[in-house]
C-alpha cells in the first residue's frame, strides 16, 4: 500500500469507482446512477479511498434533514482486512455529523457478516427488516441505526 487518503468523490472518479463497484457487488450500480449521485443529487455525499493515485474504495450517504442514510460502502477485495472499511465508515460519520446529521442508518444483507460486524463494532444496532430488499438476490435487508453521531 502507498499513502492512503480519503477525499470527496468527483465525476472524474466514476470510471475507477465502477471498477471497485463491479468487483464488490454482484448487482453493481450503473455509470448513470453514479453520475446522478455525484452530479445532480444535493442530498448525496460521496467519498473515495485512494491508495497513492488509485481509487480502491468509496462510500456515500444522503443527508435527509438530520439523518444520514448510507447508500453504499465498498472496497476493492484486495484491500479487505486492512481496517480500511472502518476508516471509510469513520470518515462518513464525521462528514455526516459536520453536515448536521444526528443519526445514521443503513441496510445490510443478513449474509454480509463482515459488514454487519463492522457496523456493530462501531455501535450500529439492528432495528428491523426490509423484506426482499435485495430482490435480485432473494434476500431481506437488516436495517441498522447509529444514534447520537
Amino acid at each position: 500500500m502507498n499513502a492512503i487518503s480519503i477525499r470527496r468523490m468527483q465525476s472524474t472518479d466514476i470510471d475507477a469507482v465502477l471498477v471497485v463497484e463491479n468487483k464488490a457487488f454482484s448487482t453493481p450500480w450503473s455509470r448513470a446512477a453514479f453520475e446522478e449521485e455525484v452530479g445532480n443529487n444535493d442530498l448525496a455525499h460521496y467519498l473515495v479511498l485512494v491508495d497513492g493515485d488509485k481509487v480502491v474504495g468509496y462510500a456515500g450517504f444522503w443527508r435527509v434533514i438530520d439523518e444520514a442514510h448510507v447508500t453504499n460502502i465498498a472496497l476493492d477485495p484486495e484491500y479487505h482486512g486492512k481496517g480500511l472499511g472502518t476508516l471509510l465508515l469513520e470518515h462518513m460519520i464525521v462528514n455526516a455529523k459536520l453536515l448536521g446529521a444526528a443519526s445514521m442508518t443503513l441496510e445490510v444483507r443478513p449474509s454480509n457478516t463482515a459488514a454487519r460486524k463492522l457496523y456493530s463494532k462501531r455501535g450500529f444496532v439492528e432495528r428491523g427488516i426490509r423484506p426482499n430488499y435485495y430482490a435480485e438476490l432473494g434476500e431481506d435487508a437488516i436495517i441498522m441505526w447509529l444514534d447520537n453521531l
